[in-house]
């Protein structure tokens, strides 16, 4: 579905991806994990327009789309939910889900999926009039993924889903994550929380400073010792690897 090859971008005169390449596969849930600084944004941002890269190319559906504008891969099926969140503080939590749908051209349908995103999301429902800036950390990123939902991505991008909330509230976030997968949308999920993105994902990549250092099903990533000395808490005998 997008394939990311020998992918190199920059912020100024600083490297931030040194020849990435990452491959995602329709219906999948694909993470990458990596400390702060390893790059994961970057990719992200790369993806989605809002960073030229300075080498490679950047295929989707089998079109190639890096230097394209923003708005241009969005109206493809390309959508991101951002670290931070970034709703619209002083609107509604309705307005801001129908900002989410403003580049579709099938308006009539806005309100079925406004109906299938209360499904997903059922404290949206009840506080769809409540202006966003009041609700809880947990609510506004439900309503930031609940956002991008609303533009009908064929690929959901998720930057650091889970920063800053209480556990309770990051296994409910992750559950409706793998729930909007099983409905056909597939996900790219960065995040720093590697034992939640590793428990839902059927496949995952690990950078450092701009490289792939590691890839492979979740599962057998799961079980490697290094992967879980270093993202999973566990300890590593025998191993000086930082």
């Amino acid at each position: 579905m997008l394939s990311l090859i020998d992918i190199e971008s920059s912020y100024g005169y600083v490297k931030v991806l040194k020849g990435i390449t990452i491959e995602i596969k329709e219906g999948d849930i694909v993470a990458i994990l990596g400390a702060n600084g390893a790059g994961k944004t970057t990719i992200l941002r790369t993806i989605s327009g809002l960073l030229k890269p300075d080498r490679g190319k950047i295929e989707f559906m089998g079109e190639r789309i890096d230097g394209k504008p923003p708005e241009l891969i969005v109206s493809k099926g390309i959508v991101q939910s951002p670290e931070g969140r970034e709703i619209f503080p002083g609107l509604s939590v309705l307005e801001n889900l129908k900002i989410g749908a403003y580049t579709r051209k099938d308006k009539n349908n806005i309100s079925k999926d406004l109906d299938r995103i209360y499904h997903y999301f059922p404290r949206l429902r009840e506080r769809q009039n409540q202006i966003a800036g009041t609700l809880s950390g947990g609510e506004q990123q439900m309503l930031a993924i609940a956002r991008a939902l609303m533009a009908k991505p064929k690929l959901l991008m998720l930057d650091e889903p889970s920063l800053g909330l209480a556990p309770r509230v990051v296994k409910e976030i992750f559950e409706i994550i793998k729930e909007i997968n099983q409905e056909g949308v597939t996900v790219l999920l960065v995040e720093q929380n590697a034992r939640q993105a590793l428990a839902i994902a059927n496949y995952a990549y690990i950078l450092q400073t701009g490289l792939v250092v590691m890839e492979g099903k979740a599962e057998d990533l799961k079980n490697n010792e290094e992967v879980k000395a270093t993202y999973l808490g566990g300890k590593r005998p025998g191993s000086n690897v930082n």
